[in-house]
């Protein structure tokens, strides 16, 4: 067979055990995980509430959305008031702050992968590629590797968290290499950015929310 029909064949029996692995995952739902949320929770229902409601929830779901709806969006507007600020702070910290998309995406992996957030993981690292992060750089993160082969602001962003998550502290030298590389409003934002994910990603796990069977994306959890 020629090598490059080798490559393919390779690739859609990777594609179908991946796609295999993600549905048995979905079907071995624990009791208390509903099958149409993949979670703890019910869909909420916009007819029964008030018009804040409604309002909150059309701009976060969409009143003409027919479904599934998983993840934020679906826990989020259980809650309109807190919907409604996750909804204005998620959207400037995940597609307008200063450090750019693709180093965004890579500080919510880093977030993901501290708290071991499998949903929010499954999300990211297809939009972190859809980004050009290289894959080199996501596995640094999902295999839990040392920074020294990486870019100055890529290892910077990873080290941070690192720091944060597993020390509760950061240091000054950290600190000032943010400063160095994103301003300060840059340093602020990229704790932001991870405060952010990581409200959503302690949600996540509260509502035990399992992962729809077309997002292939995991990360080895140790």
């Amino acid at each position: 067979m020629p090598k490059h029909l080798r490559s393919l064949s390779l690739l859609l029996i990777n594609g179908l055990l991946l796609t295999s692995a993600a549905l048995a995952q979905v079907d071995n739902l624990p009791p208390d995980v509903r099958e149409d949320t993949l979670s703890r929770l019910s869909p909420a229902d916009p007819t029964t509430m008030n018009e804040y409601g409604r309002d909150i929830y059309d701009r976060v779901v969409g009143l003409n959305n027919p479904g599934p709806i998983y993840g934020p969006a679906m826990f989020s507007v259980h809650m309109p008031r807190v919907a409604d600020g996750m909804d204005l702070i998620n959207k400037y910290l995940r597609y307008d702050s200063i450090i750019g998309r693709p180093l965004i995406e890579l500080a919510i992996l880093v977030a993901a992968r501290e708290l071991d957030q499998q949903y929010e993981w499954a999300a990211h690292e297809a939009l972190a590629l859809a980004e050009d992060v290289p894959q080199a750089h996501i596995d640094v993160i999902k295999h839990h590797l040392d920074t020294d082969s990486l870019p100055a602001s890529e290892s910077l962003i990873i080290r941070y968290g690192r720091e944060i998550f597993r020390n509760h502290t950061l240091s000054a030298e950290t600190w000032a290499e943010a400063v160095s590389l994103f301003g300060q409003q840059g340093a602020l934002e990229i704790a932001a950015i991870m405060g952010d994910y990581a409200m959503a990603a302690i949600i996540l796990t509260a509502i035990d929310q399992h992962i729809p069977a077309d997002r292939p994306h995991r990360m080895p959890i140790q």
